[in-house]
Order: C-alpha cells, then structure tokens, then sequence
C-alpha cells in the first residue's frame, strides 16, 4: 500500500495533469473525427500535434526545471493547458481547435516534464510515480463514463482536461522554487550518467509507447466498427479497462523492487504484445473487452517500472524527463500510426505488426534494467559491475533489511574509502606504548 505520510501528493497532482490528455486519447481522437469535419485519419493527426508538442517541452525544459523552479514552471504549464484545451473545447473552427491543442499539449508537456524531474529525485521514485499512475487512471475511468452522458460535443474531453489543470494549479505552492545559478546547481551540473543505457532506454520506450498508443488511438473505432459496442457501452468498457488499470497500478506499488525491474519490463511487455492481437482482432463485444481489460491492467505496470528504471539512471532526473519525453515522442505518433497501419492491414494486421514490433524492443529493455538494477543487496557491501552501488540501490528501493547478498565473479571487489574521524578522547591515567604516530592527537607525558 502507498504510504500516505511519504507520498507527495502536490507532485502526484501535476503528474496527473500531464499524463492525462494521453489517457483520454480514444475519446479525444474518436470526438474529433466524429463532432468536427475531419477524416479518421486527420483526427488523429491532430492528436499526435498534441503530443508532439507535450514531448518537445519535455525536450526543451529538461535541464531547466531546477534552474527555473518546479513550482514556477508547473504554474507556467498548468495555465497553459487550461487556457489551450480550454479554448479548442469552446470553438468549432478547425484551425482554432488545432492551435489550442497544441498550446494546451505543451502546457501538459511542461507539467510532465516537472512531475518527471521531482519524482526522480524523490526517496522512492516507484512509489511517486506508482501514485502518479493510480491517481491518473482513477480520473480518466471517471470521464470515460461521464463523458457519454453529456453530449457528442468534440470538446468535452478537452474541458475536462483544461478543468484538471486549473483544480491542480493551487497544489503547485508547495513545490520548489528556482535555484538561480547557485553553486549547488553549478556543481551538480555533470555529464549525464549511464548514457549508453539511457540512449538505449529512450529510443526503445519510444517503439514501445508508438506501439501502445498506435492501437489506443483506434481503440474507439475497433469497438464500434468492428466489435459492434455502442457509444455507452464504449465508455463503460474503457471505464472498467482503467479500474483493472487501478488495481494493476496498486498490485505494482504493493511489489515495489521485489521482483527486480527486469521480469516485470520484459515479462510484462510480451503479455501486452499478446493483449494487443486479441483487442485488434476482436469481433464481439467480449473478445474486445477482455483484451482492452487485460492490456489496460498490465501496461501502468511495466509503465511504472519504466519511470522508475529511467528515475534510477541520474538522481537528478534528467534522463526520466528525457526517456519520458522519448515515450511522449511515440505516444504522439501512435493516433497517426495507427490510422495508417489499420488502413493499410486492417485492425488484425495492425495488432500483429504492433505485438512483434513489442516483443523486439522487449529485448533491449529488459537487458538494460538487467544492466543497471542489479539485485537488492545490503547496504554498504558490493557494487553490480556496470551498476550502481549496492548502497544506492537498497536505499532508492526500499530494500528489507534482509536481503542477502550474492557474491560471484560480476561483483568487484569493495573499495575501501578512508574518512577522518575524530580523535580519541585523551586519558589521563595512560598513554599508548611505543612511539608516537605523527597524525595521533597529542596526549598527557609519563610521569
């Protein structure tokens, strides 16, 4: 269960508000084709602009959170979210709606992008952004059976949107302000850590989101084209898919690192290959119900551990921003990829080409979790070859206090580290025989 005294929830608020125009996508694309004169695949354009340009101010900002202030620029993001949705929710007119998503999309980005940094520096990140993803599920299962009732208006989903980041906006007084070029900032500015795992991490989630929000974005038309739900069925089915994604979510918090990150990526991302071919391929309403339930239940887990595994990389977040702006880069070409490909090979051809396209990044993935995670070991016993200290990884992981250390031949031998402590206290009654060290602390003669 996540510890409520140790969960910071100002920053699980402004995760929420970012990562939630991704979560509504189905509705937001589906609205847009449907209430607007757009095309299926125009729709979805539209919603990879959105996401383009919440990816690239993660990209823009990414070093810039600590020198700005997370609470300045959460407040700068916050209201640029709710002004852009805010405004493609209340217009009919094509252009007008693009532009507000777009500027409504980097406001997203930006709180995103301060969620991500913070989290990383965070105790446990896994349990922030576990949080982060519960809260975020939570609230788009509410809209996906609000929204129906309510109207067939392309706007909805972005009110909803624009309302969440003006709710959250007053949370933001409890975040940091800028550092300013202090010297602590000067100093903790070094190259970034683990680049070849990083690069390997960003470039592999970014597949894995394209392949996940490829077939997302067409979720909607699956279901009501080919697998006969209507509208209020639709609703309740994403609905209930984001509920399995709640107790998903919590089965993760509640794992934490006991299985390492590396079962849970790999292992995770082969069942959700399968998951997408059986949603793709679903001609009735049950064959398409079980596959969205059980890919919505296993994708915020393998998410999570991925924030985490990119958290883990730099303590001071800049490769969980980059790796989740990477993510933001696939998720922005999934609407458009996936019109395509259902175009070109149909909903069944589109789910296969996706599952393999998963089952390759699976690989890579999972060996760099392998690469850097290491296993829980005590503190201050062993460092992992290529990984980070044992130190480190019991302390950022929550490790028990029971966890027993293997030694094998990819451990390196511990490095002794002298510290200065301070001298013993001077007896009276004696002194130590033999001659006198020179950095010994002078004492009482004989005699």
């Amino acid at each position: 269960m996540l510890a409520l005294r140790t969960t910071p929830w100002p920053l699980v608020a402004v995760f929420t508000a970012g990562y939630l125009p991704p979560y509504l996508l189905p509705t937001t694309v589906g609205r847009l084709d449907t209430g607007l004169p757009l095309s299926a695949t125009q729709a979805g354009a539209v919603g990879s602009a959105l996401l383009l340009s919440s990816a690239s101010a993660g990209f823009l900002l990414a070093s810039r959170v600590e020198r700005a202030g997370a609470r300045t620029l959460a407040r700068f993001g916050l209201a640029l979210a709710f002004l852009g949705y805010g405004a493609a929710s209340l217009t009919t007119a094509v252009p007008a709606v693009v532009v507000g998503a777009v500027l409504g999309g980097f406001g997203s980005g930006t709180a995103t992008t301060v969620a991500a940094t913070r989290i990383a520096a965070e105790r446990d990140p896994h349990r922030a952004s576990t949080a982060g993803l519960l809260s975020v599920s939570a609230l788009a299962g509410a809209v996906y059976l609000t929204v129906p009732h309510l109207g067939r208006s392309h706007g909805l989903p972005l009110a909803a949107i624009a309302l969440t980041a003006l709710a959250v906006w007053p949370l933001t007084g409890r975040l940091p302000a800028g550092t300013g070029a202090s010297p602590t900032a000067r100093t903790a500015s070094g190259p970034l850590p683990h680049r070849r795992s990083g690069l390997v991490l960003a470039v592999t989630v970014l597949c894995w989101s394209l392949a996940q929000n490829s077939l997302w974005g067409v979720s909607g038309r699956i279901g009501l084209t080919q697998a006969g739900l209507g509208d209020a069925a639709l609703g309740l089915v994403f609905a209930v898919a984001l509920g399995a994604g709640l107790m998903g979510v919590l089965v993760a918090g509640a794992l934490g690192p006991r299985l390492g990150r590396a079962m849970p990526v790999g292992a995770g991302t082969a069942l959700i290959a399968g998951c997408i071919v059986v949603s793709a391929s679903a001609t009735t309403p049950t064959a398409f119900a079980t596959g969205e339930i059980a890919w919505n239940t296993l994708y915020p887990v393998v998410l999570s551990y991925l924030i985490g595994l990119a958290a883990s990389l730099d303590a001071r977040g800049r490769w969980a921003v980059l790796v989740g702006s990477a993510s933001s880069l696939g998720t922005a070409a999934g609407p458009l990829a996936g019109s395509v490909l259902s175009a070109q090979a149909g909903y069944a051809g589109m789910g296969l080409v996706l599952a393999g396209g998963l089952l390759l990044v699976a690989v890579p993935m999972t060996a760099v979790a392998l690469h850097t995670g290491g296993r829980p070991l005590l503190p201050g016993t062993i460092r992992r070859r290529g990984g980070t200290p044992a130190a480190l990884v019991a302390a950022a992981t929550g490790t028990p206090s029971g966890a027993v250390p293997e030694v094998g031949a990819a451990e390196q031998p511990v490095v002794e580290i002298d510290v200065d402590a301070p001298a013993l206290a001077v007896r009276g009654a004696y002194d130590t025989a033999g001659p006198r060290q020179a950095a010994a602390a002078p004492g009482p003669g004989p005699g």
